[in-house]
């Protein structure tokens, strides 16, 4: 087994999508170690705001294997890749870091993670003195470093509540 940190993030119908991507993450995995959940506006394009979060996983998959895992995920919740790279998207699950591997297919560790609020923040809160695996820094202190000013709100999810909701249009 390998310790894996995940990125999940959603603007279109973003409470429920990112509650049953953990659901998905736990049955496959096991137990799901899981940031705080933010909410920030979107990047790149004019959209709704994105909830984000990071998870911890243990995964019995090599890093593609994973990597294959999280597409066909996200495919079964509905993301499209048709479209531009900047869009609203039901979910968004990226392989940040798989143990202390460096990759460049998939990439590890994801570029994003030293330098975007969105992906840095949670992932600061849940493992604060895990080092970068390429810059040898602590992530705590590359959120105390990180020049990305967009604001992060953090956010309840309670998925046990919106489990037990009826079904749109139900």
């Amino acid at each position: 087994m390998v310790r894996a940190y995940l990125s999940l993030g959603s603007n279109i119908d973003p409470a429920r999508n990112l509650c049953l991507a953990i659901d998905a993450l736990r049955r496959r995995f096991g137990p799901v170690a899981l940031s705080p959940v933010y909410r920030s506006p979107a990047v790149g394009f004019d959209g709704a705001d994105f909830l984000n979060a990071a998870a911890a996983i243990d995964s019995d998959l090599d890093a593609s294997r994973l990597d294959a895992w999280l597409r066909e995920q996200e495919a079964r919740q509905g993301r499209r890749r048709d479209g531009p790279r900047y869009s609203s998207r039901t979910i968004d699950l990226d392989l940040l870091l798989y143990a202390d591997a460096i990759a460049s297919t998939p990439p590890l560790p994801r570029p994003e993670l030293a330098d975007q609020a969105f992906v840095l923040r949670p992932m600061a809160d849940l493992v604060p003195a895990l080092r970068h695996p390429v810059l040898g820094v602590e992530l705590r202190e590359l959120w105390r470093r990180c020049e990305d000013a967009t604001p992060l709100t953090p956010v309840r999810l309670d998925c046990d509540a919106l489990a037990a909701e009826p079904a749109a249009g139900g």
